[in-house]
């Protein structure tokens, strides 16, 4: 009986694609790992990574080429922190502008100290000595007064800003027929400067007015001056938060 002749051609391997699918993956999962260790800023562990994957991988030469070619990437966080900082220091900027325009408007008042202008954490503030706006115990504005609140509601009517106008008295008690406190008067006083902000072109939505009466004396209430002093209106242009 013949026998059978042998066959000595290489038999087909068909998982041959195993051998480079391996490569494949191991070289994604390095790739990841490195971008992973690049998003930590840390020199330390970053240059025991990088030397311990060069030793795998070609050696420290290749890693060091890498390395100096690929620039770290920031942690999401501080990318927020710089841009919310970046956008605060525009608004600070925005108010210190508003600031400036407003105590050239008002600088004859200003130099008479009737009027102050400042500036802080919640904005821009504009003092207004009671006297220059109201007759004593009223809330009824002179006509002099709204012209001064006229030319303030003119650069605030195309600001986006909330606006806060407060009603401040002295401690002493009024008791009259239409105010029977000074609760009351500092409020009407408040109201009567918003209503001409909005009458002025300023945005009815952007408003508010609060009376304080004597809760919150800027000087002491011992004397003359002190109690003018605290006798005022404030027109608080807020900051954007």
């Amino acid at each position: 009986m013949a026998r059978k002749p042998y066959d000595d051609s290489p038999s087909e391997h068909h998982e041959r694609w195993l051998i480079s699918y391996a490569d494949f993956i191991t070289l994604l999962f390095a790739f990841f790992v490195v971008m992973y260790a690049i998003s930590i800023v840390n020199e330390g562990k970053y240059k025991v990574l990088s030397d311990a994957l060069g030793d795998a991988f070609g050696g420290r030469g290749a890693a060091t080429q890498v390395n100096s070619q690929v620039e770290p990437v920031l942690p999401l966080s501080h990318l927020v922190n710089r841009k919310r900082n970046e956008a605060a220091r525009r608004e600070r900027e925005r108010m210190a502008v508003l600031a400036r325009d407003l105590s050239a408007t008002l600088l004859p008042l200003v130099k008479s100290g009737q009027v102050r202008v400042t500036q802080n954490a919640r904005g821009v503030g504009v003092e207004i000595n009671a006297s220059v706006l109201f007759d004593q115990g009223q809330a009824a504005l002179h006509s002099d007064a709204r012209e001064v609140l006229q030319s303030v509601a003119g650069l605030l009517k195309d600001d986006t800003h909330r606006i806060e106008v407060e009603g401040h008295t002295d401690n002493l008690p009024i008791g009259s027929r239409q105010y029977p406190s000074n609760w009351e008067l500092s409020a009407a006083r408040a109201s009567s400067v918003v209503r001409l902000f909005i009458d002025s072109g300023v945005a009815e939505p952007r408003l508010s007015a609060i009376g304080f009466a004597a809760t919150r004396p800027v000087a002491p209430n011992t004397d003359p001056a002190g109690q003018t002093r605290n006798r005022r209106v404030a027109v608080m242009i807020l900051a954007a938060p």
